[in-house]
């Protein structure tokens, strides 16, 4: 069912993608510093909404979205994946949806589950986890827990700008800490380093490590491609503190974006080897779900000139699609032109001696705490 409506601050999208549903774009200035264009339905909805016009050539002045953080009384925090094509088999997400409004971000689909929309609703309507730490601390003293990695900010980003405020990573950290539990994080923020106090001892028991994020050296493209993450240069000053305390880290050109960034691999390579990363990784360009027309607005809207060879790229090493979600490939594509990504990144890598050597984080120091109402070790 479709349901045709005005809607007050909004107008027909001019950078939707040919042959994409109508979609409610968000008038600039409502929507400064956001990265998505328009608040489409999410796929679950029995309606849409679509901006049309109705001849009256008025629009109300309304003030501009703001982020509203909800509280979620999780049940559980440690998530659970079978995926054989990552490197992880658990994960904490200590919020939904994130404000920094990266426009490609395969996470967004996920807020269509809330009934909420993939588009600007992703960025601007959150939900935090404040009891993360305390359901952290009860499943790892289940009986018959065993430590594996815990993967941090592999849905949306744990240092996003909301965690100043609540501060569930650092308290999810600190559970970690005192019980000599491995953690890897991902991120795009500088906000890490404010828990360097707490990482550096773990990574010198050789129980954590730190990926940054960095998919561009180009700030005007950062900004408008990741509109409130940490710009390029922080990023790399985030790498050179980390590693500086004594934190592995590993620079992520992730997603490299056909013919937008991918002529920037190398130079993204040696910026964070210069900086302190001795580990490198990628990941191409995901579009699944709803991120494809989101991010095909943004491209539309921004760049216009390179739209269609930037689709043209991305399918031919999707096997003509937008997204082909088969493990294996989905996160480094197929045929020549991934082929070329992929060999130009390992050659970088090898000339600058990144991903020489990989020290797997340890598990064997790990101490269950002690669950509630239960009883102290004797030894």
């Amino acid at each position: 069912m479709q349901h045709l409506q005005t809607v007050p601050g909004t107008k027909p999208s001019r950078g939707r993608p040919p042959g994409a549903p109508v979609a409610c774009e968000i008038l600039p200035d409502r929507r400064r510093g956001r990265g998505a264009q328009t608040n489409v339905s999410g796929r679950y909805e029995r309606e849409e909404r679509i901006a049309f016009d109705d001849g009256w050539e008025t629009i109300e002045d309304l003030p501009p979205i703001r982020t509203e953080v909800q509280i979620e009384k999780a049940k559980r925090i440690i998530t659970r994946n079978a995926s054989p094509d990552i490197s992880f088999d658990r994960s904490i997400n200590p919020y939904r949806g994130c404000e920094h409004g990266c426009t490609y971000c395969f996470a967004r689909p996920t807020h269509a589950n809330m009934g909420l929309s993939p588009g600007l609703d992703f960025e601007t309507r959150l939900f935090a986890k404040p009891d993360a730490a305390a359901l952290l601390e009860k499943e790892l003293a289940e009986p018959g827990y065993v430590p594996r990695t815990i993967a941090i900010g592999t849905n949306t980003d744990p240092y996003q700008p909301i965690e100043r405020e609540h501060r569930i990573m650092r308290q999810v950290l600190e559970v970690l800490s005192r019980t000599n539990h491995p953690v890897g994080i991902v991120t795009k923020s500088a906000l890490v380093a404010r828990d360097i106090d707490i990482l550096a001892p773990m990574a010198e028991r050789g129980l954590a490590r730190v990926a940054l994020s960095v998919t561009t050296l180009d700030r005007k493209l950062a900004r408008s491609m990741e509109p409130r993450a940490a710009t390029p240069t922080k990023r790399l000053e985030t790498i050179r503190k980390l590693s500086e305390a004594g934190i592995p880290v590993t620079i992520m050109t992730a997603p490299i974006v056909p013919a937008l960034t991918d002529m920037e691999i190398e130079r993204l390579l040696e910026a964070g080897a210069a900086a302190g990363a001795r580990q490198a990784g990628y990941v191409l360009l995901r579009l699944p779900l709803e991120v494809s027309p989101i991010f095909q607005e943004w491209l539309m809207a921004n760049h216009p000139d390179r739209y269609r060879h930037v689709l043209s790229v991305m399918r031919s090493m999707r096997g003509g699609k937008d997204y082909d979600s088969n493990w294996g490939t989905r996160m480094r594509g197929t045929g020549p032109y991934a082929w070329q990504i992929g060999r130009r990144f390992e050659l970088a890598a090898k000339r600058l001696g990144l991903n020489a050597e990989r020290q797997p984080l340890r598990t064997d120091l790990f101490k269950p705490p002690v669950p509630i109402g239960g009883q102290l070790s004797l030894i």
